[in-house]
């Protein structure tokens, strides 16, 4: 087989980078570890930035997205008992649009069956060769037989634990990485959002997330323990816990049911350079991880697409190789910013029992002065919106 751009990986970013080249008659193939069932069973963030929408909007995925996705203004934080709201539309004049990762990635699955795009899906043992050279190459495994892939890119959008990565030599690649000492317990339930905007809560027993999918379908998380088990947090337990982490008028408003999925992950940043070697590219969670905080990883992944797919584009189009040699430099400005953000939101509002008195003191007080300095909040809605490409 042969094409173009060989793209590793069929989350958001894979799909989304084949279907921006599709639109500009830039041919690939996506070769995935997985099934299709299971890629969009795996529970993912749903905050998308205005950049975000209008790629997705760019790359003809957002009939859905324009019917369904729910527009915010801002957010909440608790802290002290108290809510505050930060208006992202009178701040920056921007806003961002909650609609769920696995729905996104289910409209661009939708969307290269129906241009006819190539998606191997349990291609295993994925393996990129001669990378350095003009003319790299895949193999896979599928069916007992061994296939190549011929192509003149390749990109890696396989994620954190991908080959991509690996893949470039230890003598080239740095990596940066910080792991938090905690994770996030995070229940999906069939019921009513208790707020109508994302509300983050800082708490003496530890921080809580109160978001949504959609008007019927909520998202909530607790801080916890990483030795924590998931089978010692039945569902009552979760939902005590997490009354006593709201505030008061939260806390009696919310509505609780069975949950349709649970899970404990754990919070890591992490950054990779270059995010380019040879003709690899690495793209998303391949390249860069953040804690879900300050809600960046998928739209991190779709600014790379942005930068990477504008640069396939150019030298498709006219031989020129700048946007190219520039892609990891320019990626790694942004993503550094969102590394910041998202590090800073995690270390304002969650529980750092090793930090003493004097650490939650400078919590509180920084909390106190975020919420009442237009500045600060300025600086926390013009990130979290997203920065321009």
């Amino acid at each position: 087989m042969k094409t173009q751009v060989g793209i590793i990986g069929s989350g958001p970013a894979g799909l989304l980078l084949s279907q921006l080249l599709h639109r500009r008659g830039i041919d690939s193939v996506v070769l995935e570890r997985q099934s299709r069932e299971y890629v969009l069973g795996r529970i993912r963030a749903g905050v998308i930035e205005q950049g975000a929408v209008a790629l997705l909007r760019e790359a003809g995925v957002h009939e859905r997205l324009d019917r369904e996705g729910q527009i915010h203004e801002g957010i909440g934080i608790s802290f002290g008992g108290r809510r505050h709201r930060i208006d992202f539309k009178a701040l920056t004049g921007s806003c961002v649009t909650v609609y769920g990762q696995t729905e996104i990635t289910r409209d661009l699955f939708e969307a290269r069956d129906a241009a006819g795009g190539v998606i191997v899906r349990e291609a295993e043992d994925v393996t990129p060769h001669d990378i350095k050279t003009d003319a790299p190459w895949l193999t896979y495994r599928r069916g007992g037989d061994i296939h190549r892939v011929d192509c003149d890119f390749i990109a890696g959008c396989d994620g954190f634990h991908g080959v991509s990565r690996r893949t470039i030599p230890p003598a080239v690649l740095r990596t940066y990485e910080k792991v938090y000492p905690f994770g996030w317990l995070g229940v999906l339930s069939r019921t009513p959002p208790v707020t109508h905007e994302v509300t983050y809560n800082h708490h003496e027993r530890g921080f809580a997330l109160c978001s949504m999918r959609s008007k019927s379908l909520s998202r909530y998380y607790v801080q916890c323990s990483l030795d924590d088990d998931i089978a010692e947090w039945p569902d009552e337990r979760f939902w005590d816990e997490l009354r006593r982490r709201l505030p008061e008028d939260l806390a009696r408003a919310l509505v609780t049911g069975p949950s349709i999925e649970k899970s404990i992950a754990p919070l890591r940043s992490f950054v990779a350079e270059p995010m380019r070697h040879g003709r690899l590219f690495l793209a998303g969670d391949a390249a860069h991880i953040v804690p879900p905080t300050g809600a960046k990883g998928l739209n991190l992944a779709v600014s790379d697409v942005y930068y990477l797919s504008r640069a396939f584009a150019a030298w498709y189009g006219s031989g020129d190789e700048g946007p190219l040699d520039a892609y990891s430099d320019t990626c790694l400005r942004r993503v550094w910013k969102a590394e910041r953000f998202s590090w800073w939101m995690t270390t304002l509002l969650h529980r750092f029992p090793e930090n003493g008195l004097f650490g939650e003191r400078i919590q509180l007080a920084e909390l106190d002065y975020l919420v009442n300095s237009k500045a600060a909040m300025t600086a926390l809605a013009e990130n979290y919106v997203g920065l321009p490409y």
